[in-house]
């Protein structure tokens, strides 16, 4: 699966990790976490996160 980084602030969203203490197990896609989901560093939304290029 593919990385996520946020373009506001750098987080990387890994879906081998997910984001627990958000409730996002590991092994979740971005395209499937709850639209509501928002970066746990600065707060933006999905949107605002592009495909890392590895």
């Amino acid at each position: 699966m593919k990385k996520y980084i946020c373009d506001v602030c750098g987080y990387i969203y890994d879906p081998a990790t997910g984001d627990p203490d958000s409730g996002i197990e590991p092994g979740t896609a971005l395209e499937d976490i709850p639209d509501d989901w928002v970066c746990p560093l600065c707060g933006v939304g999905k949107d605002d996160f592009s495909v890392v290029e590895e």
